[in-house]
């Protein structure tokens, strides 16, 4: 892989506009549907040019992935940092429903295309994210642990199986959802009550 070079100048401004492309293709085709022609594309440069920053098709698809899992993790802890301090526990799982969804849906094809490709990835692939994706998911982790021991969802509930069926269903909104059949805030409340109230003590 060539080195990243300084982060100013002409050829970094043309290789973060080649990976923001991936990004953007990898959301709309997925792993196995992203060709480095369509990143050109989008990207306005030759497909050749994408050699002189990339060795490989999937040394990009990687950095994209790896700037997606970052930026997703950074969106949500930004909004629970920006939370009031008098929120409950719960209060701040709601949060980062909301997070989560406004990152997939809208804010960042980076983080829509980590979210919804590393699944897609091969295992060679998929195991050097396997870190961020700890990571991240250790944040949702967290606030269960702490809106459990706040007595404020159901202890009852098995916490591992309740953040993965969460997740999944949030992950899951990326495939369905059309803005021109429903606001996502819409999308957002909706999600927040299913999720608040059905793991609600």
């Amino acid at each position: 892989m060539a080195p990243a070079p300084a982060r100013d100048s002409k050829s970094a401004r043309t290789r973060r506009r080649i990976v923001d492309a991936a990004a953007h293709v990898l959301v709309h085709r997925g792993y196995a549907g992203t060709r480095l022609g369509d990143v050109a594309d989008v990207a306005e440069v030759q497909a050749p040019a994408i050699y002189y920053y990339f060795g490989s098709r999937d040394e990009l698809i990687e950095e994209a992935v790896a700037v997606g899992l970052a930026r997703a993790r950074t969106l949500v802890e930004e909004a629970l940092a920006q939370a009031p301090d008098d929120f409950s526990a719960v209060d701040r799982l709601g949060v980062a429903v909301a997070a989560h969804l406004s990152t997939l849906l809208t804010h960042s094809d980076h983080a829509a295309a980590a979210i919804r490709t590393v699944p897609q990835l091969p295992e060679t692939m998929r195991a050097r994210h396997r870190q961020a994706e700890r990571d991240y998911i250790e944040i949702w982790r967290g606030l269960i642990a702490d809106a459990r021991a706040a007595g404020e969802i159901d202890t009852t509930l098995d916490a591992g199986v309740s953040l993965m069926v969460v997740l999944g269903a949030l992950n899951w909104t990326a495939e369905w959802w059309d803005p021109s059949r429903g606001s996502l805030e819409s999308v957002i409340a909706t999600a927040q009550r299913l999720v608040l109230q059905g793991l609600a003590a």
